[in-house]
């Protein structure tokens, strides 16, 4: 028994050898940087246009996903 314990261990440590970290594809990267950017600034603006303080448009939504995607890219990089 402790020789198949053995053995597991060390196919994980090989296994662990093996495994390279990488940043990603930056296409992907960039894909979820926008999703995610557009459904925060959705959320932003809409709790804005509760408060009456901006309307709810999609002309408010894009602008602020663009720039939530800008700054994301500037510190990310």
């Amino acid at each position: 028994m402790s020789d198949e314990s053995e053995r597991a261990g060390g196919d994980d440590e090989k296994r662990g050898e093996e495994i390279e970290w990488s940043e990603g594809d930056p296409r992907v990267l960039f894909v979820m940087n926008l999703v995610l950017s557009t459904v925060f600034a959705a959320v932003v603006v809409y709790g804005l246009s509760y408060l009456d303080l901006a309307a709810f448009s999609v002309v408010n939504v894009a602008s602020a996903a663009l720039v939530l995607t800008a700054v994301t890219y500037l510190v990310t990089n």
